[in-house]
């Protein structure tokens, strides 16, 4: 797979042309943004105007056209115009060089890559709302919000126009596009870290604790700018969402969009696990907004930008995400082993690791994390998932070689220095090439196995000089043998919803989507199917009743051995010398803190 680029031009055609947008929201209720876009200076007979398809982090094409409507546009007088494709318009301008565009766009999505207008607030991404004008996406571009009420304020990362209520100025398109805005009436907290000013927006009610967010919020600033030598801005914003069931992050280069339930941050492992999506956020700094692979070095916004390296840019990150807090005090060495461990379960109990390599998750984004269905876990594998681990196995490689002098972070190091703060595009290659300078070593191998293939990772290989070792847990007396199904209480209604792949389930015929009835004469629910299976012995035959497209069925499946639920690191029995120390140089504390 190669990768595609794509260029802009560096000094585009100076001109007079002026662009201002006005987003006004007067019946928030009816989740429409009215949009006003105003062109000074044209000299064109046509004025083209593209939506974005996607916007940059969420590697998926989401149509934002979709939600348009009520395009109009005029001069003097009402001007001609056309929809060409999906995501492009073209105004005829009949000689006229100031042009009004106006358009409504729909927003009731709550998520960090999309929009959301009700009573409450509207809060947009430039991708999801804004027309670029092709070779002009260079060009300085203003906006001013016309907020519905006087108590409703504004808060986005790009600076204010002077002198102009609610009017904010962007460099140029990818700047406006990589800069959210809140407006409502959020709670703004303003604080500083490494010198620079901060501001935490919060929407939403919740048990939400601001003062102990933000003093973690500080630690891990801290740890992340130690790390690559200070802080590539000269202010930040991290909003924040309290919603239902919310839980995801959008990194921007001056801030963050984050989404998170309202009542997770009371107790211990959830608040800690919204640190590490701060943490993951904020690394996004670095990696990936500015430590950028090739085919992101120039943003292609109507159509997929493809990559291999996915599970550096995300993979990497979401291993830093689970240090970060350990390494700024938020959690103990145990707990970040534990969390390590968790992240191995999930890795060694999806099937599709065997199927598709972490570089071809990563270019298949596209089309496949965003849009999982029945067959996802047999077919593919998260190129965060796969990427973190192959990552936390070249830190050991790397520390191991080096007596822990070197590790994983003097990688990001040569990777910010040669890449990131020029924001010149890495290729696969080079991304391999500063592994090896960083580790001594000839990686090829590893590369062929472990992220352009299928091997298992080997974990006990890398763990072992650290007096580590992977326990796999669940295969004992105590576990029901393996059919390959998980089910799930819908509408009181036992649905199947996945069937592993060459498990006795499919290979008796069960899919994903029957109701599962009844084992062996005996109705089942969800919650008994682990207990009753335990009546039972591998090699074993039981009859499972069940629906398939509505049709009454009896199934003979014939139990295989209990499969491992779940892996643990833990220390060896009796560490040597050298692995104490390995342990104790890599994370600070003693091997016997972790028993």
């Amino acid at each position: 797979m190669t990768e595609a680029t794509q260029t802009r031009p560096s000094n585009p055609p100076r001109t007079n042309l002026e662009i201002r947008y006005q987003v006004a929201m007067p019946n928030p209720q009816t989740h429409l943004f009215e949009v006003t876009l105003q062109v000074q200076g044209w000299t064109s007979a046509v004025l083209d105007l593209k939506l974005p398809v996607w916007t940059p982090g969420s590697y998926l094409v989401r149509e934002y056209a979709k939600h348009l409507q009520n395009f109009n546009a005029a001069g003097q007088n009402a001007l001609p115009w056309r929809k060409v494709s999906k995501n492009h318009w073209q105004v005829d301008t009949l000689g006229q060089s100031e042009i009004t565009v106006r358009y409504r766009v729909f927003a009731n999505e709550l998520s960090v890559r999309t929009n959301h207008l009700d009573s409450t607030h509207g809060y947009f991404n430039g991708a999801a709302l804004f027309f670029y004008v092709p070779g002009f996406e260079q060009q300085p571009i203003q906006v001013a919000i016309a907020t519905p009420y006087p108590n409703w304020q504004v808060t986005t990362p790009l600076p204010s126009v002077p002198g102009q209520a609610n009017t904010f100025y962007a460099a140029d398109f990818d700047t406006l596009v990589d800069s959210p805005f809140e407006i409502g009436t959020h709670t703004l907290y303003e604080f500083e870290a490494q010198g620079k000013p901060h501001q935490l927006a919060i929407w939403g009610q919740g048990n939400t604790d601001p003062e102990r967010i933000i003093q973690d919020t500080q630690k891990i600033i801290d740890v992340e700018a130690k790390l690559f030598g200070g802080l590539p801005y000269d202010s930040y914003l991290f909003l924040l969402h309290l919603s239902p069931q919310g839980n995801g992050g959008l990194e921007h280069k001056n801030a963050c969009s984050l989404n998170y339930p309202r009542f997770g941050f009371r107790a211990k492992e959830k608040y800690q696990r919204f640190m590490q999506l701060v943490a993951h956020e904020f690394f996004h700094l670095w990696n990936v907004k500015r430590i950028r692979p090739k085919a992101l070095e120039v943003f292609d916004y109507e159509q997929e930008n493809y990559t291999t390296s996915l599970w550096f840019s995300e993979g990497t990150t979401s291993y830093y995400d689970l240090n970060i807090p350990f390494r700024a005090g938020i959690y103990d060495a145990k707990t970040l082993l534990g969390n390590l461990s968790k992240e191995i379960t999930r890795l060694q109990t999806t099937p599709g690791r065997q199927v598709q390599p972490a570089s071809e998750s990563s270019f298949d984004a596209w089309i496949k994390l965003y849009r999982p269905d029945a067959n996802s876990a047999n077919s593919q594998i998260s190129y965060y998932l796969k990427g973190e681990m192959v990552s936390f196995l070249l830190d050991l490689l790397i520390r191991q070689r080096h007596g822990n002098q070197r590790s994983l972070d003097d990688v990001l190091r040569q990777m910010w220095q040669q890449f990131g703060k020029d924001e010149i595009g890495f290729t696969p290659e080079q991304l391999k090439a500063t592994l090896e300078t960083v580790a001594d070593t000839d990686l090829s191998d590893f590369f062929t196995r472990y992220i352009d293939g299928t091997e298992e990772l080997p974990f006990d290989t890398f763990l072992e000089p650290f007096g580590l070792r992977l326990q796999a847990e669940g295969d004992n007396d105590d576990q029901p043998p393996f059919v390959g199904l998980t089910v799930k209480t819908e509408n009181s209604r036992e649905l199947i919803k996945f069937v592993e792949t060459g498990s006795p389930a499919q290979q008796a015929g069960i899919d994903a989507g029957d109701e599962l009835l009844a084992i062996n004469g005996f109705r089942i629910s969800t919650d008994q199917l682990s207990d009753r299976l335990k009546d039972y012995q591998p090699g074993q035959s039981v009859e499972i009743t069940h629906f398939h497209q509505d049709e009454l069925r009896s199934s003979t499946v014939t139990l295989a051995a209990p499969r491992p639920t779940r892996y643990q690191i833990v220390a060896v029995e009796n560490p040597s010398a050298t692995q104490e120390q390995n342990f104790a140089s890599w994370l600070g504390v003693p091997l016997k803190a972790i028993a």
